[in-house]
């Protein structure tokens, strides 16, 4: 892919080694776009999630399809089994912590093996008014399971997702943010992730006005492995944005995270941020983070920031690396050569483009959804 000057905006790192946490909002500042962690946030559209403002209430519908060896409860905000493993880092964070009226809590008996994913469906009906939401799955020890999170319709939506990966344990997440077009959403999702445990997370982002992901990764033992994938394409005046940060404090942990974006359209724009500690006792780390964009049509606006701070020089492997630009003229000229359309070549690079990241989704029914999603775009 060739580089495209001036689509990619970098910045020297920022430490998140001592990276503020608190449940109360009050403890963080009304962001003003100056911050390094809000900077390329459109403020103006996020609809007063992030300030003091009291908000007018929304409607979201939060609904469970479990496993049949998984449990589902509905839990009343202040139970003391949530926010065990996740304190908030940002203001918008903290007040959906504070605001949210019943988490919904999905939880798999030590050992047991989920015997299909469990869907967790969000469905917003009114974006005039805000709504506030907080999920937690819990594997205990040597569990597995798929857990999908999937959200659709119109909503000013801020929540939390905990992810507790017991000792042993194997969790693939997807969360796809399949939204309609007037929507906006700030979520945080951040794992727990045990001694020798393995944690998947995939993220696919489509649709919404205004969508800010920001996973997290934390381990509580030795030998744990965490994957973050990624896929999203921003259309026109559309902003995605996804701002990863992995915490390696334990030793002999591994993390890879790869995601891959396109951007089409007058004032799409696409941000990447990838931060990457690893604390001195952190010895053994083995760590890789990619970002890769694909930019279509001119107008659009692509920000890629990978950080690595490193506290250890006893380390396996540590490195990222970030690409944007177009379409490469010989692979179109390819295809062409042997009688394909040039507007059918685009799509089958483009869907190449996609493909290996679709491919490696743990729920198969997807991979079809997610690609007419993606050639829906493209039309």
């Amino acid at each position: 892919m060739a580089a495209l000057q001036g689509a990619v905006e970098t910045t020297a790192p920022v430490s998140r080694l001592h990276e503020q946490r608190s449940y109360d909002p009050a403890d963080f500042g009304v962001p003003t776009g100056r911050e390094e962690e809000w900077r390329f946030t459109p403020l103006r559209r996020l609809r007063g999630l992030h300030t003091d403002a009291p908000l007018p209430g929304g409607k979201v519908t939060v609904e469970c399809d479990p496993a049949p060896e998984v449990t589902v409860e509905n839990i009343e905000r202040g139970n003391r089994r949530l926010g065990t493993a996740y304190v908030p880092a940002d203001r918008v964070s903290a007040r959906a912590f504070t605001s949210f009226a019943e988490a919904t809590v999905v939880t798999v008996p030590r050992g047991v093996v989920a015997s299909r994913p469990t869907v967790i469906s969000v469905r917003g009906d009114d974006p005039a008014g805000a709504v506030f939401g907080h999920v937690v799955v819990e594997l205990e020890p040597l569990a597995q399971a798929v857990v999908v999170l999937d959200h659709t319709g119109s909503a000013t939506y801020a929540d939390n997702v905990e992810l507790i990966v017991g000792d042993g344990a194997t969790l693939a997440v997807v969360s796809l943010q399949d939204w309609a077009s007037d929507t906006v959403h700030l979520s945080h999702h951040h794992a727990q992730v045990g001694r020798d445990a393995r944690f998947t997370h995939t993220a696919v982002t489509l649709g919404g006005s205004v969508v800010r992901l920001a996973p997290s990764v934390r381990y509580a033992g030795p030998g744990g492995e965490a994957e973050l994938r990624g896929l999203y394409f921003a259309d026109a005046g559309q902003h995605l944005e996804h701002r990863l940060f992995v915490d390696h404090g334990e030793r002999n942990c591994r993390s890879r995270v790869t995601y891959k974006g396109a951007l089409q359209g007058a004032d799409a724009h696409a941000v990447w941020i990838g931060d990457v500690v690893i604390r001195a006792e952190a010895t053994g780390t083995d760590t890789y983070e990619y970002n890769r964009n694909l930019v279509l049509t001119d107008g659009t606006r692509v920000d890629s920031v990978p950080n690595l701070e490193i506290l250890t020089g006893e380390v396996v492997g540590a490195g990222h690396a970030s690409a944007s630009g177009r379409l490469e003229d010989h692979h179109l000229f390819y295809l062409m050569a042997r009688g394909i359309p040039y507007d059918e070549a685009r799509r089958l690079v483009i869907r190449g483009f996609f493909g290996q990241l679709i491919a490696q989704i743990e729920v198969p029914e997807l991979h079809a959804r997610i690609t007419s999603a993606v050639e829906a775009e493209l039309a």
